[in-house]
């Protein structure tokens, strides 16, 4: 397919997800059954241009003054692909396959392409009603912090201690000249063009053989974070896939036990395969009984509970830019209700001196900092371990991630603008 006619499947797949109100992955995946001729590249291109136009949504259809979507496809390609004016018009030029030519007024705000007199959620690209909790915790800065969550991410990989190293395995992957990352001493960095396919990682030697696993820098930094050392005994709380679970065991060196459990046994799933594969001997998945009292032998004996929390997902706009225009108040306050409940259910767990590490991918104050006060208004036998003791798992980084990062009584937040991670929350609760 053409570039052209790239765009304009693109214009015809978000016209489906507008009006059937469907999740873009589902829209996406209709049009090409309909469209069989399309190859993968055609495919995978027209994935981007409908990702990219949900990121940039109410600043393209600012810029256009329309919320059709065409209007939203060719403000994207001024706002988020850079594309002047006459580069546009070149792919809606009216020929076959192509969108219709661009008319007057078009052209006229693609060139005028401005947005500094904007409301901050649509500068920022994201729903009005989050804006008076954007406001809560970015003030003034809102606007760019909701436009660098608009951004696309770049694949972050975490290298395997217990297999490997990192320069060893950034080899590897030579062919696609990763970066280390930053912040985390295990963190290599593909970067990604707006047209580039997402590299095929799984069918990589590394990944097979359990050197790397995909995980963001922010998702590293809170398991290095949580402080877990050798030998001690820790619980995973709601593992999922396992991410984190596997960050914890390489960081204790296999040594002490970590116990990994969820709420819903089919998040579990994947996390045997990827133990498998990573090489880690101190883990034990405790998949939940219809009953419960999957953890009630651990009570009282736990070094550290990890919680990566049921959230919003605010802080991982960036990787799944449909939620944000799908997520609705109540959303918000049934995760609110959770993640209340999860921390409750970590504090008999944790012997004497023990910590929660309490962990979301959220952006929102009352997912982080308000849970965390609520939690000590209701348990006087904790504190928070100050962020600057947190940080110091970082090492020589710790003085600039601590200046780079939003840090508060409760926490320290990471966000794509301020640490280059998505947006993670996190804070240490050590018991007295």
């Amino acid at each position: 397919m053409r570039p052209a006619a790239r765009l304009a499947a693109a214009i015809e797949v978000f016209d489906i997800l507008e009006r059937e109100r469907r999740p873009a992955a589902d829209a996406l995946k209709s049009w090409g059954l309909a469209h069989r001729f399309a190859g993968s590249g055609d495919r995978a291109a027209i994935a981007g241009l409908v990702y990219d136009a949900l990121r940039r949504r109410a600043s393209s259809a600012f810029i256009m003054g329309a919320e059709t979507p065409r209007a939203i496809l060719l403000g994207m390609l001024k706002r988020e692909r850079g594309l002047d004016t006459d580069a546009i018009a070149a792919l809606a030029d009216g020929s076959q396959h192509a969108p219709e030519p661009l008319s007057g007024d078009e052209r006229a705000r693609l060139d005028a392409a401005d947005v500094s007199g904007a409301p901050a959620y649509v500068a920022g690209d994201y729903p009005e009603w989050l804006d008076p909790h954007f406001t809560r915790v970015f003030g003034d800065d809102r606007a760019e912090e909701g436009a660098a969550l608009a951004s696309r991410a770049p694949l972050d990989l975490r290298v395997n201690t217990l297999k490997s190293e990192r320069a060893a395995a950034a080899g590897m992957l030579s062919d696609h000249a990763p970066e280390e990352t930053p912040w985390s001493p295990w963190g290599l960095r593909i970067r990604l063009a707006a047209e580039a396919k997402s590299p095929a990682i799984h069918a990589e030697p590394a990944f097979i053989k359990g050197v790397v696993e995909v995980q963001d820098e922010g998702s590293q930094l809170a398991a290095l974070f949580s402080g877990a050392k050798p030998g001690e005994q820790a619980v995973d709380l709601c593992a999922g896939a396992g991410g984190k679970t596997l960050a914890l065991a390489a960081m204790m060196q296999n040594k002490g036990q970590i116990f990994a459990t969820d709420d819903d046994k089919r998040r579990l799933a994947p996390i045997h395969d990827r133990l498998a594969r990573s090489g880690a001997r101190n883990v034990q998945v405790r998949t939940p009984k219809s009953v419960g009292g999957e953890i009630d032998d651990l009570k009282g004996k736990m070094d550290l509970v990890l919680i990566d929390a049921p959230c919003t997902g605010t802080g991982a706009w960036r990787r799944n830019p449909d939620a944000k225009w799908r997520m609705r108040p109540g959303a918000l306050e049934q995760r609110m209700k959770e993640q209340a409940e999860v921390l409750e259910r970590a504090v008999p767990l944790l012997k004497a001196s023990g910590r929660i590490a309490y962990v979301t991918c959220s952006v929102l104050d009352e997912e982080n900092g308000a849970q965390v006060r609520a939690f000590l208004a209701r348990h006087a036998d904790f504190a928070v371990v100050p962020p600057a003791d947190v940080v110091k798992a970082l090492g020589e980084r710790a003085f600039m991630f601590g200046k780079a990062a939003c840090v508060s009584g409760e926490g320290l937040l990471m966000t794509p603008r301020s640490t280059g991670t998505d947006g993670f929350f996190v804070s240490v609760l050590k018991r007295n």
